[in-house]
Parts: structure tokens; sequence; C-alpha cells
């Protein structure tokens, strides 16, 4: 039986040790194992969420900006930069909230985005980062783009950057980070998320990691309701019939259909793991041995009592292990 004092590992690169040798060097202003990793990754979802991370590590040095100094028409650093950018933007964008002091920083990373798009057609990653830029524009009187405020596939969902989100799906279907984009755009305008994450989870098939979608919208939704001294309404939050049903969903249709769990996002699993206690379904040991020490902040910490969000997921590992079933 697992201990509660598993020494954790909650790093960004998980258990991809290519990745966390890329960001070691990041650290120090080093560009060239990112080039190399970069150059070696030949999936497009590998792709998005390396680059992803690389991003939020480089955007605090200028490690891009000497690769591209040196290399200025490399796709992958073009793409780089546009990463780059947008986490800044986005950084920025919570310390101000407001994008209109925000305008030099946001048509640069726009512009970034255009150009690392028309080095390389085929990338997805600047369409990711443009819908990573909508969650910006949150005033349709004044729009930063017309796109990000297109009329939806279906009339009981949200306006949004629907566009972008098509262009996306046309060179990779489904990215990940796209529907996670869209996510986190209409979370930000306040609308729209629970039934965005329902409608795509709706159109995944078996195996998809859209099945997970749903998850991130009912963890935001219960922290909202938390912090905004919603008590009632988050007494039986977990116990609800639709919560439970997705958390369900997504271990039987995403989590059982994975082949090789280490190469999925850890962010997936561990929402997983979290939906599947807090509902008190079965099913949770499985996901928790999947993500062996990799435990991720989120959404551990978004939703802890304490300080010690660690403990949290120690003590919900060990619960697991305790009721699983019999012969497993």
């Amino acid at each position: 039986m697992p201990s509660t004092d598993l020494t954790l590992i909650p790093h960004p690169a998980g258990s991809d040790e290519d990745l966390r040798l890329a960001l070691d060097d990041l650290q120090l202003d080093r560009w060239l194992s990112t080039k190399t990793l970069l150059t070696r990754t030949l999936s497009w979802a590998q792709r998005t969420s390396r680059s992803q991370v690389l991003a939020a590590a480089a955007a605090k040095g200028d490690a891009i900006s000497a690769w591209l100094a040196e290399d200025p028409t490399d796709a992958n650093a073009l793409m780089m930069r546009a990463r780059v950018l947008t986490v800044r933007v986005l950084s920025a964008y919570q310390r101000t909230a407001d994008h209109h002091t925000l305008l030099p920083q946001l048509r640069a990373a726009h512009a970034a985005c255009l150009e690392a798009a028309r080095r390389w057609p085929a990338d997805p990653v600047p369409g990711v980062c443009l819908l990573a830029l909508a969650q910006v524009d949150l005033d349709p009187g004044r729009p930063l783009h017309r796109g990000n405020w297109a009329e939806p596939p279906e009339a009981l969902l949200p306006r949004g950057p629907w566009p972008v989100l098509d262009q996306v799906n046309r060179r990779d279907h489904p990215n990940r980070e796209a529907y996670q984009r869209m996510l986190q755009c209409f979370q930000a305008r306040g609308a729209g998320a629970v039934d965005f994450a329902r409608w795509a989870s709706s159109l995944a098939k078996p195996g998809s990691v859209l099945l997970t979608l749903p998850l991130y919208a009912f963890v935001e939704e219960y922290r909202l309701r938390t912090v905004g001294g919603q008590v009632a309404q988050t007494l039986h939050f977990w116990d609800n019939e639709q919560v439970r049903y997705y958390a369900a969903r997504a271990r039987d249709g995403w989590f059982a259909h994975l082949v090789q769990t280490s190469t999925f996002s850890q962010l997936d699993l561990n929402y997983l793991a979290y939906a599947l206690t807090a509902c008190g379904l079965p099913g949770a040991a499985d996901v928790f041995e999947a993500i062996g020490p990799f435990a991720t902040h989120a959404p551990w910490h978004l939703l802890s009592e304490s300080r010690w969000w660690e403990d949290d997921f120690r003590q919900a590992r060990h619960y697991a292990m305790k009721q699983r079933r019999p012969g497993r």
C-alpha cells in the first residue's frame, strides 16, 4: 500500500527528460537544446505541449531573441518568439487587467504569430497563440480583432474566436491546447465556458483528450463559487449527476484508451484524479498510478483549503488506493 509521504515532483516537464534538459538550458539563456528538441519533435501534439512549457521559461530571459539573431528565418525560432510574446502579454494582463494599455505588446505578439504561420503554414502553434491572445479581447464593443467575436457553429454556444479554432483544427485536430485556450477565453469573458466544454466533449471520439475538457470547466466553476462565498452551491457540487457523468466519461472514454500514459498531459491526469476522488467514483487509483510522483499544482492548489496542496494530493491518492476494487 503506497504511503501518504510520496515524494512529489511538481516539475513542468513531468516525465519528459528531454524537455527537462532544454528547460535547464533556457534558465541559463541557452537556446541550442531548445532548437534540437523542437527539431526532433515529430508530432504536432508534442510540439504544441513542449513549446508551451518552453515558452513559459523562455519568457523570463532573452534566449529566443539570441536564437533569432543567429537565424532569423528558422521556423522553430519564429514560432517560439510568438509563444514568448504571447506569454508576456498574458502575464502583463494579469497584472494590469486593462488590455488597452497593452496594445503595443498585443500587436507585436499578433504580428509574430502571423509571421510564424507564414514561415510554416502547416504548424498549428501560431494559431494556438492567437487563441491565447483572444483571452484579452473582452469588450465586444471595442474588439481587438473581429475574428475573436465570430458567431458560433451552433446557436447555444457563445461568440468567440471560432475561425481561429477552425484554422488550428485543419492543421491538427483535436489540438488539446487549442480547446483549452478557447475554454479560457470564455472563462475570461465570464460566460459560455461550461457550454463550450460540454459541446466539444460531445463531439469527441473514444480516446480523445477533449473528453477531459469539462473537468477543467467544472473545477473553475467550483473555484469561483468557493471564492465567492457561495457555500450552499458548493456543498453538493461534486455529487451532481452531470459532473459525475463527465468525470466517468473522461475515465472510460479517454483514460481507459491510453496506451502509454507518459506521453499525455500530466495536467489532464491530475484533473481526472481530482474529479474522480471528489465525485467518489471508482478508478482514481489507476489514474494516480499513471501520475506517479508528477503531481501538478492545478487543480490541487486551486481548490485546496490550506497552503499545502501537496498534502491534499497525497491524501486523495492514499484514499483512492484504499478504495481500489478487490483483485486489482
